[in-house]
């Protein structure tokens, strides 16, 4: 992670908005000014989860070309006030993806 996104707190990994934008994106706007927008299929390739990643290694299991380019987002929710769970419509559903993976995602997709 972006060791200068991980000092920073408060506005910069808090979101001010959260909007599902159709079946296949999602769009957060940050507390400190910045808009982000996301892919179902991009968000769904960095799943945090056990099945997605080792627990014990850190690496990633899932392969990119695993997920299909029409992958839809079928659900989104808050978990608690510090991240977003999603069901997919490839039926995965467990991983949890914090504020500020999602903000630092953003940061590296720009």
């Amino acid at each position: 992670m972006n060791p200068d996104l991980m000092e920073r707190r408060g506005a910069a990994v808090e979101p001010r908005e959260i909007e599902q934008e159709g079946e296949a994106h999602l769009r957060i706007a940050w507390g400190d000014g910045r808009e982000c927008r996301y892919s179902a299929p991009a968000l769904r390739r960095v799943c945090p989860c056990a099945q997605c990643v080792n627990e014990w290694t850190g690496e990633r299991t899932l392969r990119a070309g695993m997920i299909s380019n029409d992958l839809t987002i079928e659900d989104v929710q808050l978990v608690g006030r510090y991240a977003l769970t999603f069901k997919w419509s490839d039926d995965h559903q467990t991983g949890i993806y914090s504020f500020r993976l999602l903000r630092e995602f953003c940061e590296q997709q720009t």
